[in-house]
């Protein structure tokens, strides 16, 4: 099923499957987010919960027993309630069932909020622990924005300058080996051979928004001021770009295996609840 919300600027479109982002236009039609071409890539901005990336031989120890999860977790293909509609903003929600406790043992809820505000387009990512012991997660984005035309007509810009440190991926887990992002008057050109390991990971960042260009001219701003965590990611020849805010990462492989020694995971009190916040601003 699919809810759309709108305002006087923007109109966007979410699938309860996976409460996922699948389309976002401005008032001339124009659409923001990509198709979900399955030649390519055949998701749009799916939710990443409760791990990000991968783990090392997708499995984990909690209590003495291994668990296996896959990448990116179990939300993304979940069918989320519809909580609360507005005519500018939904909620959907999702609960810890008997088959994520078989690869989660923990209880929880997952709220996603979208709202609209002028040309700003707000995901808000709500996590309550249901149950009665800390709960370790991670969550993150992956919305995907088409880039129609020429893909190297495209730059990216952060709002503040910094040495721009990336990880490498190898095998989809966090590698030891790094490499500097060079900036072109503060810009940096988009190409595919920029993506040709694999995802952009950035475990560590001074900025808190991203600008995509078109000849160099704004076209859109991602604000992640919640987030400590970004990747960057394409796929060859694909006409997109994902700008991912994360609160963890893929494993090393010197993880323990053991979810709360786990680099960038979090850990929620029993009965708390964790918010965090990143929109889209079309320019």
């Amino acid at each position: 099923m699919k809810t759309v919300i709108k305002n006087a600027f923007l109109t966007a479109t979410i699938n309860s499957f996976g409460a996922e982002l699948c389309s976002l236009k401005n008032k001339d039609n124009k659409e923001y987010i990509w198709e979900g071409n399955p030649e390519f890539w055949g998701k749009h901005s799916p939710i990443l919960f409760p791990i990000v990336g991968t783990l090392n031989s997708n499995s984990y120890q909690y209590n003495e027993k291994v668990y296996n999860l896959s990448r990116h977790g179990f939300a993304r293909d979940m069918d989320f309630k519809l909580v609360d509609q507005k005519e500018n903003s939904v909620t959907f929600s999702i609960h810890s069932s008997e088959e994520t406790v078989k690869v989660y043992p923990f209880e929880f809820e997952l709220q996603i909020i979208y709202t609209l505000d002028n040309y700003n387009l707000s995901i808000e990512y709500k996590v309550i622990n249901k149950g009665n012991s800390k709960m370790p997660f991670s969550i993150g984005a992956h919305p995907a924005f088409a880039l129609p035309g020429n893909f190297e007509d495209h730059s990216i810009q952060f709002d503040k300058e910094e040495s721009l440190e990336y990880y490498l991926l190898e095998n989809d887990l966090i590698s030891n080996q790094t490499k500097k992002l060079e900036t072109q008057e503060g810009q940096i050109p988009l190409t595919y051979e920029l993506f040709k390991n694999d995802a952009l990971i950035f475990k560590t960042l001074n900025s808190k928004s991203l600008t995509i260009l078109e000849d160099r001219n704004p076209v859109l701003r991602v604000n992640f001021k919640d987030f400590p965590s970004l990747g960057i990611w394409t796929k060859m020849n694909a006409p997109f770009l994902c700008i991912e805010p994360w609160f963890g990462y893929s494993d090393t492989n010197e993880n323990s295996g053991n979810l709360f020694e786990k680099e960038g995971i979090q850990v929620l009190e029993e009965k708390a609840t964790f918010r965090s916040e990143f929109s889209v601003e079309v320019l």
